[in-house]
């Protein structure tokens, strides 16, 4: 009863906040440009041929999460190297 109404969402993100920043960044980029490459393939879908806008947001927004999966690690990998570490250096 006394639950907020975005309980589940925050929960999420606090969870994807304690992952490394590899994992963290590759799971974002997927699901952020997934959802762009999604949105566009609908789109085109509603355009060129309207019965057929499901598959179209599937061609699309799959190869797309993919690419934005690997480009999420690939930063995440920049982003660790480039944070100093927490061991002594003298």
């Amino acid at each position: 009863m006394g639950r907020r109404p975005g309980h589940l969402q925050n929960a999420g993100i606090v969870r994807l906040r304690g992952l490394p920043p590899l994992w963290r960044y590759a799971i974002e980029g997927s699901v952020f440009i997934g959802l762009i490459g999604a949105v566009v393939g609908l789109v085109i879908g509603l355009i060129v041929h309207p019965p057929s806008a499901p598959f179209a947001v599937v061609e699309l927004g799959l190869p797309a999460a993919v690419l934005g999966g690997v480009a999420g690690l690939v930063l995440g990998a920049v982003v660790t190297l480039a944070r100093p570490s927490k061991g002594n250096d003298s």
